[in-house]
């Protein structure tokens, strides 16, 4: 089976989304749906309704896990009968929870259920909203690679919207990312999050440090993640190879597992951020000068964000 997603800001109208559809070659002409992988032709043409997960809504209804749910978050006609329902209910790890009050079950639990009621009707098309939100990350961990293995086994075409590039890896083989409501880049996943077209695509898969060329004295626009960018101070030497952009702290933000630092470039420029382990910003403080460096290993150079005359 193919994956591939479409990943957007989270401004209204532009969401980002990841798609897996079985069998495809690449993507269907401009205006066509192929849900399974092959192009429509001249002849016999079929409708149908994608099976939907979206925020287990139906937490308050008075259902149990193999009944059909009374949220209404699915499009298809007739629900599964419980026999059909426990097979996913088990492949998900909640075959124990068959018989419980769906009021009853957690956040976690209730998505999970709403997946596996999902998947019972053996849907040509599922699409996937945001399945891993309002989730803490021990089970949206879990959940992920779950959901992962159970796709690996399906004969269906999978559209996932997601605001996480992290997802997007996991589960899907080919990515869009959407940018003012059209597709402003798709391919295969690893080369669409690794290699960003344009400085708007950057942002979305992480790239969210630029160096204009007005900062590194280079001719292209370059970008960086965070967590490739340190902090030196002015009198520490940065190796020969590192693109270099002095700057003064703006604020230091312990996150638990290290430490954001960000950095008001001294020419110009976007704020810079470094993601650094948890001891790497002791001595630094407010105010304070210092280097943002990054490896040529790590920067990626983007065309500048498209213009709205272009677009």
């Amino acid at each position: 089976m193919r994956r591939w997603p479409c990943s957007g800001p989270t401004a209204p109208g532009s969401p980002p989304c990841s798609a897996r559809s079985p069998g495809s070659a690449g993507p269907a002409p401009a205006g066509r749906c192929c849900s399974t992988g092959t192009p429509p032709t001249s002849g016999r043409r079929e409708r149908r309704s994608p099976r939907c997960c979206s925020a287990p809504s139906c937490a308050g209804a008075r259902s149990r896990p193999t009944r059909p749910p009374a949220c209404g978050c699915a499009a298809s006609a007739a629900p599964p009968p419980p026999h059909r329902a426990a097979p996913w209910l088990d492949a998900l790890g909640i075959g124990h929870l068959a018989g419980r009050d769906a009021r009853t079950l957690s956040g976690g639990e209730a998505q999970r259920v709403a997946l596996a009621r999902a998947l019972a009707v053996a849907p040509r098309i599922l699409l996937l909203d945001e399945p891993f939100s309002g989730l803490d990350a021990t089970t949206r961990t879990d959940l992920l690679a779950d959901l992962r293995a159970v796709l690996d086994d399906l004969d269906t075409a999978v559209v996932l919207v997601t605001h996480d590039r992290h997802e997007a890896l996991a589960l899907a083989d080919r990515t869009a990312l959407l940018v003012d409501g059209g597709i402003r880049q798709l391919g295969p996943t690893a080369q669409v999050l690794d290699h960003p077209a344009d400085a708007d695509c950057a942002r979305l898969v992480g790239y969210t440090n630029l160096f204009p060329p007005a900062v590194t004295g280079r001719a292209e626009l370059l970008v960086a993640r965070p967590e490739h960018c340190r902090p030196l101070r002015p009198d520490d030497p940065a190796p020969p190879d590192d693109v270099c952009a002095r700057g003064t702290v703006r604020r230091i933000v312990p996150l638990g597992g290290g430490t954001r630092v960000d950095v008001d470039p001294g020419s110009g420029g976007s704020p810079l951020a470094c993601l650094v382990p948890a001891g790497g910003a002791v001595g630094l403080r407010r105010g304070q000068l210092l280097t943002v460096t990054v490896g040529s290993a790590d920067l990626r150079a983007v065309a500048p964000a498209a213009c709205a005359s272009d677009r």
